[in-house]
Formats: structure tokens, C-alpha cells, sequence
């Protein structure tokens, strides 16, 4: 860690927990032509468990990542492994009957129960805990939700148990309970299935970014320094679909920011998993830091893009910590970015009807834990020509059977009108008047452009046009990065992608 804000408790630069306190293997980039069976586009969770679970099926298989590997959303998870996502099967009941809500309860469901035998069996060391996990409110509005929400449980067969009090110091007029969840520590749970795909004799390659797609019955991927990889069947599992041509994934989801940190606090914390029903959202649950127990906060979602001071959510989150158990130290705060579908149910299947070898998974809508894990097993199904009972329901290819098309239609709508706003925009601030660590939109010969000052005094000046759709890009205060309001493309000051659909850099304008 590199100090604190304002001489307060919170670290000056985000950092999640996970990368904190896991020592993982570096691997090396792509530099040459190469042929396999299997490609995995993606070094997240849902890469990590497909290259490992079609491995096992005796494929030969090569996982790309753009970055590092466990870098990106699983990364900065909060690491709940759980089939409770918020208030969501009396909804999914009312948007596609029982049947289609059961198959996805029993598939996060199943995916749980693959992670749980996956740990025992495999003796992995990741803090595994079984949790009861709960969805609690404080707000009368919300309450005929929650019991609407038991009632779908009951519907459902799902094990869980109505509650007028909690265990946690917050105030709740009603809680329901998911029994027997799980938490852990991802990637220390990750870093044995890397070890056990490499020991399988697959193979990954860092640094390795994919620009292109030539489909056919051997699809050929080209990196961008230009080599080629050559495969049978392919998963894109880039968290958002960087070749997206066909599929439009990027006008079917909206993409999300929430924010967590790492608590060591004054009072216990007595176990389980919690979240709120309502707005602002709150969660809780605790972790293990070098022997000594911590409570994960987190909380406060909001579209990405929207907001540029988003250091204001650390800031309330840590309020709540100090309310509930008191703060001493706060070693580890960071963001996560998800993107959700219309209907609330990831896209997990063939990338588009007319490719039968190349595979998507996206759209976790921030429970990507057992989300990611069906995903694999699901994918590794159709890949090695097996049934799934679940694929019908996740299918990327349901576009028409949406129950909100208004959503669709204000949220593209919505992007419409932030492209317009942003090029009509002449910010007043000049790139000289910016203090240490200091970002903002300015004007740069006539120009917007952004420009952040670093501790060093160094000045960073790019140009604030997305290279996805050409919207213009806003400051992000609590991150210190660009981020485009229209579809969720992330860049750091000095320009480079953190996050798609964008596949460019920005163009930098001067760095002094």
C-alpha cells in the first residue's frame, strides 16, 4: 500500500484484498503461431474453470488474457458464493414461469455444490466457509418484496428461512435466509485450478491481446502483435465480448460500478453473508487477512461513467463501517464493473446462431461466483457434445423474448444522448491549473480533452474519445481513470483499455 487520502484511513490507491494476499504464477506473452483444440479468451474465473474443465476432458487447450490473469472483475469481487441474488425468483417466476426460474436457481445451485466438492476433494486451502446468506430491509417499501421473494422460495423448493432480526447491528424489519452459501478467498481457489489446467498440459499466455476473429470450422484468432492461434472450438470470456459483430452484447447489457473495502474492526462480526434490499445497496461479510478476521463492505452501485465523484461511496461506505462496527484500520478498498442484462439472466451459450464453435459467457449481474462456474460447466457440456438442462435458459439467442424491451430501448436511447452531450461539451478547466493527483476534462487547443497531474507532478493528457463508439469519456475520481458513459469502456490516465468493449488505447496528446 502506498499511504492514505487526506491523512484519513482510507488507502490513496485501490487495491482489492484478493491481489493483496495471494502470490500468483506470471506467465509469459504469445510470441509465435500456434494450433490447439480449445481456445479461452479471458483469464477470469469462467476462463480459468472452462480451460480447466475441458482440459480434463482431454483437449488441448490454450487460455489468452489480455492483462494478468485474475486481474479483472474476479479480482475485485466481494466473493460470495451463493444462488441468493437479491430479490430475483418471484421476479424471474413473473417473467418466465416457474420452470425457467427453478433451472436457474439449480444451476448456481449446482455450480455451488461443484465449488464445495471441488474444495474438499481437492484440499484447497482458499478459507472456505459455509455461510447462511441473507437479504435484509429497513425500508416499508420493501417489504411485501421480501415476502413476495420467501414465497417464490417455497414455490421453488429452495431452502430458507423468514426472519423479523438479524444477527448483524443494522437495523431490518424482515430478513429472508439462504441456508449453507459459501464464502472464500477466489483466488487462492483459483490459483489451484491454474495449477492443475498447467499440470494438464494446458497453456496460458499474458499480455496476449485478441483484435480478431476469423470464423469457420477452425476458427483463427489474431493477437495484436499479430500472431495467430488456430483452434477447433473457442470461449470468449473477456467479461465483456470484445468481438461483438453479430452478437450486439454491448447494446444488450448495461454495465455497473459498486465499491467494496477491507475492514478491520472494532466489534466481531458474528458469520453469515448479508445485503440489502434496497437503495443504497450494503454488503457484508467477513475474510481472513493474515490470521485476523475482516469484514468486506460493500455497496453503492451506480451506471459507470455517470458519476465523476466516485471517491464519495468509499466515503459512505466506510460511514456505515464506523456505524455498525466500528472502523481501526482499513488496509484494502477497490471497485468491480458488471455488465447486466435486460432480463437479469447471463448469456451463456453459442456467441450467435450461425457460429456453432465459438462460445460467450457475460452478463453475471455482480454474482458472477456461481454464475461463472455454470457458465464453464455449461459451456464444456456443448463444447464435448453433452446435454445441459440449463442451456435453454441461458441462451444468448433469447433477444426477443425480453420482458422490458422499454429498457433496451431508453438505455440505448440514454447512450444516444450522453454521445451528443459530450461532444458538445467545452470544459472551462485548463490542463495548468490542475493540482497533484488531479483529473478533469479540459481544453487542449480549442479541443476537450482529459488530463490528470500525478503525485509526481507529471501531467497526462489524452484524448476523451472512446475507441469503441467515439463517446465521450468522464473523470473518475476514486479510481483515477476514464470511463465512458455509454457502454462502460474503462482507460487509465496514460490511455491504456482496462476494461471493454473498447479493444484501443486512447491517443495520448502530451505527457510532461
Amino acid at each position: 500500500m502506498t499511504g492514505y487520502e487526506n491523512n484519513g484511513r482510507l488507502p490513496r490507491f485501490p487495491e482489492p484484498l484478493w491481489r493483496g494476499t495471494a502470490e500468483l504464477t506470471q506467465f509469459p506473452k504469445l510470441t509465435e503461431d500456434i494450433q490447439t483444440d480449445a481456445v479461452v479468451v479471458g483469464g477470469g474465473m469462467t476462463g480459468i474453470t472452462s480451460a480447466y474443465l475441458l482440459a480434463k476432458e482431454g483437449l488441448k487447450v490454450t487460455l489468452l488474457e489480455a492483462g494478468v490473469i485474475l486481474n479483472g472483475t474476479t479480482g475485485h469481487t466481494t466473493a460470495k458464493a451463493t444462488a441468493q441474488h437479491s430479490l430475483i425468483y418471484d421476479e424471474l417466476i413473473g417473467n418466465f414461469g416457474e420452470e425457467k426460474a427453478r433451472l436457474y436457481y439449480q444451476a448456481n445451485h449446482d455450480a455451488l455444490q461443484f465449488m464445495k466438492d471441488l474444495i474438499k476433494d481437492g484440499k484447497i486451502d482458499c478459507d472456505c466457509s459455509e455461510e447462511d446468506a441473507y437479504i435484509y430491509t429497513n425500508a416499508s417499501d420493501k417489504m411485501q418484496s421480501l415476502i413476495d421473494e420467501f414465497k417464490a422460495y417455497e414455490q421453488l423448493g429452495i431452502v430458507g428461512e423468514y426472519v423479523s432480526t438479524i444477527p448483524i447491528p443494522v437495523e431490518a424489519k424482515a430478513a429472508i435466509i439462504m441456508k449453507k452459501q459459501m464464502r472464500f478467498h477466489p483466488l487462492k481457489y483459483l490459483k489451484h485450478l491454474v495449477n492443475e489446467f498447467t499440470k494438464l498440459g494446458g497453456k496460458i499466455y499474458e499480455h496476449t491481446t485478441v483484435v480478431d476473429i476469423e470464423e469457420g470450422d477452425s476458427p483463427v484468432i489474431t493477437t495484436r502483435d499479430n500472431h495467430k492461434v488456430s483452434c477447433s472450438q473457442m470461449i470468449i470470456a473477456s467479461h465483456i465480448p470484445f468481438y461483438d459483430l453479430k452478437g450486439f452484447y454491448f447494446s444488450r447489457m448495461y454495465p455497473s460500478r459498486s465499491y467494496a473495502m477491507a475492514v478491520k474492526t472494532e466489534k466481531e462480526f458474528p458469520g453469515g453473508m448479508y445485503i440489502n434490499a434496497e437503495s443504497p445497496s450494503r454488503s457484508l461479510r467477513s475474510a481472513d487477512l493474515n490470521g485476523e478476521k475482516v469484514i468486506i463492505f460493500g455497496g453503492d452501485s451506480h451506471d459507470t461513467g455517470k458519476e465523476e465523484n466516485t471517491h464519495q461511496y468509499y466515503e459512505e461506505l466506510e460511514k456505515f463501517a464506523d456505524k455498525t462496527f466500528g472502523v481501526r484500520e482499513i488496509p484494502y478498498r477497490w471497485s468491480a464493473q458488471d455488465p447486466i442484462t435486460l432480463d437479469k439472466i447471463p448469456f451463456v451459450g453459442h456467441y450467435s446462431s450461425s457460429t456453432s464453435n465459438i462460445y460467450v459467457a457475460t452478463g453475471y449481474r455482480k454474482w458472477g461466483m456461481t454464475n461463472s462456474t455454470n457458465a464453464a460447466l455449461l459451456l464444456t457440456d456443448l463444447i464435448v457434445g453433452r446435454d445441459n438442462p440449463y442451456k435453454d435458459v441461458f441462451t444468448p439467442q433469447r433477444f426477443h423474448a425480453y420482458p422490458d424491451v422499454k429498457k433496451f430501448l431508453s438505455i440505448n436511447a440514454g447512450v444516444a444522448k450522453d454521445l451528443v452531450k459530450g461532444k458538445l461539451e467545452q470544459p472551462s478547466t485548463q490542463p495548468e491549473n490542475l493540482g497533484l493527483d488531479e483529473g478533469a476534462a479540459v481544453t487542449v487547443d480549442g479541443k476537450r480533452a482529459g488530463a490528470y497531474r500525478d503525485h509526481d507532478g507529471k501531467l497526462h493528457i489524452v484524448d476523451t474519445t472512446c475507441t469503441h463508439m467515439g463517446c465521450e469519456l468522464n473523470w473518475n475520481n476514486g479510481e483515477r481513470t476514464w470511463d465512458c458513459p455509454c457502454h462502460g469502456s474503462r482507460f487509465s490516465h496514460k490511455g491504456e483499455v482496462l476494461e471493454g468493449p473498447a479493444e484501443l488505447p486512447l491517443k495520448k496528446l502530451s505527457e510532461e
